[in-house]
């Protein structure tokens, strides 16, 4: 005889609470499966899997379920529609959670009210590069040099992305509305055309991720003039934040740990508690450190607030660039 639904989810519930309830040294071993919304070897999931070796001894076997496609959107959803047990947990990033619920004409699921927040797991800073012979050549040293140039030369400038809403071109939008310039975006198939293109001098200007420009500045060939993060970064440590000189601008690549809405408070505190205690750790530093990655432990409500203001500000953005996928 089958089971009604309704009896099985509280069935799931039931056991989850007991487990939460129980001390972490006495739980019994459950695998956890992680579902990373991308595809494996990315920093995604690189920084997935090595949470999933930290909290081996506190929670047990954790398994990456990789699911990419759609923006993320798929896997997403994979965890929005898991039984609330907290044996399934997912990924939430800017894209997945802030970003596709204004660039996607349909969704399958509802990034306010769908998933329960666990914690932020990491924050890559974005940088505003230049290729280094152009800003020499037009002597273009600072945030400020380049706004007065963009306001001296109308209409001069370009900047290239890896595409219509992607995190660059977001970022641009950004940029030129609070700068008050103009700049013309070019749309490139992917972040990698777009720096071979700002390194050919095909463009003038990008916001690109610290870890994919990084060779570019140690080589001297590209020019970091800021970094998107609110305040400096400890990864790029001389290079001052795009708030000294435009107040409030702050905008960077994130991404942390959700479980489905229906999952119990004392579940979610449990996996917080173990998550939290590897984000801390010195090893889990340095290896996100090798990615430029800085780990950011909060708690469920701290990160479920984030998420909720990045939501607001993305809406902004996502609808001032006329960007939209079917």
């Amino acid at each position: 005889m089958t089971m009604p639904s309704s009896l099985t989810r509280r069935g799931a519930l039931a056991a989850a609470v007991a487990l939460a309830a129980a001390p972490l040294s006495a739980q019994p071993s459950r695998t956890i499966h992680l579902v990373v919304p991308y595809a494996a070897g990315g920093p995604i999931d690189v920084t997935a899997r090595a949470l999933a070796e930290q909290v081996r001894e506190s929670l047990g076997t954790v398994v990456i379920d990789n699911k990419p496609g759609a923006g993320g959107n798929i896997g997403a959803d994979a965890v929005a529609k898991a039984a609330p047990d907290g044996l399934t947990i997912g990924i939430a990033a800017t894209a997945t959670h802030a970003v596709n619920p204004w660039l996607y004409r349909k969704m399958p699921f509802d990034a306010a009210h769908d998933f329960a927040p666990i914690t932020q797991m990491v924050r890559v800073p974005n940088v505003l590069v230049m290729n280094a012979e152009t800003a020499q050549r037009l002597k273009i040293a600072t945030v400020a040099d380049l706004i007065a140039y963009a306001k001296a030369n109308p209409a001069k400038l370009n900047y290239g992305s890896g595409g219509n809403g992607s995190a660059g071109h977001l970022a641009g939008e950004m940029f030129k509305a609070q700068a008050g310039i103009y700049a013309l975006h070019i749309p490139y198939n992917g972040g990698n055309p777009a720096q071979l293109a700002l390194l050919s001098g095909q463009v003038d200007f990008n916001f690109d991720n610290l870890a994919t420009a990084a060779p570019g500045i140690r080589s001297g060939k590209l020019k970091a003039l800021a970094v998107t993060t609110a305040t400096r970064s400890p990864m790029l440590a001389g290079v001052p934040p795009v708030a000294d000189t435009l107040k409030g601008f702050a905008i960077d690549t994130w991404w942390g740990l959700v479980a489905p809405a229906a999952t119990p408070p004392e579940v979610i505190a449990r996996l917080n508690q173990a998550f939290v205690v590897a984000l801390q750790s010195e090893a889990t530093r340095q290896r996100f450190a090798i990615l430029l990655a800085e780990p950011v432990p909060t708690t469920p409500a701290q990160f479920g607030a984030f998420m909720q203001a990045e939501l607001a500000k993305y809406r902004t953005l996502v609808k001032a660039s006329g960007a939209q996928v079917d």
